[in-house]
């Protein structure tokens, strides 16, 4: 399997309800910073989905980044819906983020339910660890 290639037309993964091109894609490009942590959450989220590994590394906190990441293009994900969210807002420098992020993998479903943490440095959201 490979991972879709989306158009900046499509709907977002993310489910923002905006299109691709004018919600993950600016982010994925490096245009413009995700302006706040559910933001960087989301397009993470389109990252795994388009398995772009190296934007999940740049947006990875350096104290926690592992030297490399894999993606398994076997797991198609399906759908995110964020459960919660604290603090994470373009003022702040601290936020969570809780999710579930729907999948199938060999045809069984599957959840990842997440609280993740995320710091803002330099102006830039950055993803530090989940739980």
């Amino acid at each position: 399997m490979t991972f879709p290639v989306l158009n900046i037309s499509d709907r977002c993964p993310c489910l923002s309800g905006e299109t691709y091109g004018e919600c993950c894609h600016r982010f994925h490009q490096g245009s413009v910073p995700a302006p706040t942590a559910e933001a960087l959450m989301r397009s993470r989220y389109s990252a795994f989905v388009t398995g772009d590994s190296s934007y999940l590394l740049r947006t990875w906190h350096p104290s926690t980044r592992p030297a490399r990441l894999d993606l398994d293009p076997d797991r198609i994900w399906r759908r995110l819906d964020i459960l919660s969210t604290s603090a994470g807002g373009p003022l702040d420098s601290t936020g969570i983020v809780t999710f579930a992020a729907h999948y199938r993998e060999g045809g069984v479903p599957g959840v990842q339910r997440e609280r993740s943490s995320f710091l803002r440095e330099a102006g830039r959201w950055l993803y530090v660890e989940g739980e």
